[in-house]
Parts: C-alpha cells; structure tokens; sequence
C-alpha cells in the first residue's frame, strides 16, 4: 500500500512534522513501515495545484503498478491537485482505496472512492461538507489554526463524525492523528 501525501503551500518542516506526528507507524500498530510505502510530493508553491504534476511524480515512483493500493493524505490548497490527480490515477486504472483531505475548505471532493475530511474547526468542518465529505470525518474541538492540523496532529483534539447518521453523533473524542490510523487500518484491513 503506498500512501501519497500531497502537501499545501508552506514550509517543507510543516510536512516532516505531520509525518513523523501522525504517520510514525509503530510497532503497537498492524500497518508496519515496511508494508506502506510513504511517498511525499516534493514541489512547493502552485505546483501543489497541478494535477498533472501530480501524476507525473505518482508515475514516476510507481511506474505501471497501477494495481497497487494507494491512500491520497492531502492539505490545504494541496486538496485541489490532489483531488483532480486521484481521480485521473483512477480514471488510468489506479486502486485508490482512499483520499483524505485535511482542511480543504472550499475544494469540491468527488470520485468512485471513500472519501474523508478533517477540518480544523466545526464551520469548516460544516462548510466543506456542502461540496462533498463522505463519510467517517473529523473535526478540532476546541479549533485550532489551520497549520496546527498539519504540524502536529497528535496535539489536536476533537471528534469523528459520520454525516450518514440521521443526526451528526459525536462519537468518543480522540486526536487526529488517532483518527487518521484508524482510518489507514481500516483500508489496510480491507
């Protein structure tokens, strides 16, 4: 399983931290470092926007194993080209099994696949769901800023919410972090 994580406009530290806060696989966890393959688009500024960036660096490092599992993890203004790549990789035949989008507010969310949202704040949160969440989201609560959710997701409290329940149910509070392994050995196990 390759996990693709498509950051948005900001220091390059912000993403080292979100991975070793959150995707620091151990050992207490079923998904181990070496059965997930952890890929991190490296361009900065607008050509986190690019679809066609995107693909090229999915291409590029996965070459034709377009059967091959993968999780889209994406952030901020990394949502759009994200969003627009995860569809293409799936429109040539690529296994996407997920996309995530942390704090993509205003990014329509589309496709033939789960899809997730993380929201710094319950506006947010309540917003974005109007142009597509899917099921299984979070959101901060208390808010925090909006880099907090990418610098140190261990940190940010808040609650799991499934908008297919008649009414939004909070379920057990948990960090985002906790939220986002949950979700990754739910598609591990699947």
């Amino acid at each position: 399983m390759s996990i693709i994580i498509c950051p948005g406009i900001h220091e390059p530290e912000l993403t080292e931290s979100f991975i070793s806060g959150c995707l620091n696989l151990n050992s207490d966890s079923s998904t181990t470092k070496e059965a997930v393959n952890i890929l991190v688009y490296p361009e900065q500024g607008v050509l986190n926007l690019s679809p066609f960036h995107i693909l090229y660096f999915l291409h590029n490092c996965l070459g034709n194993e377009l059967e091959s599992p993968a999780i889209f993890i994406s952030f901020s203004a990394g949502v759009v080209g994200a969003m627009l790549a995860a569809n293409s990789w799936r429109f040539l035949g690529g296994n996407v099994k997920a996309f995530i989008a942390i704090d993509g507010w205003g990014v329509p969310l589309w496709g033939d696949f789960p899809i997730h949202r993380m929201s710094h704040d319950y506006f947010t949160h309540w917003s974005s769901s109007l142009l597509g969440s899917g099921k299984n989201n979070f959101y901060a609560e208390p808010a925090v800023d909006h880099l907090s959710m990418w610098r140190s997701p261990q940190t940010v409290r808040g609650c799991w919410v499934d908008p297919s329940e008649e009414f939004y149910s909070k379920s057990d509070r948990l960090s985002a972090s906790e939220f986002l392994h949950l979700l990754l050995k739910r598609y591990e196990e699947k």
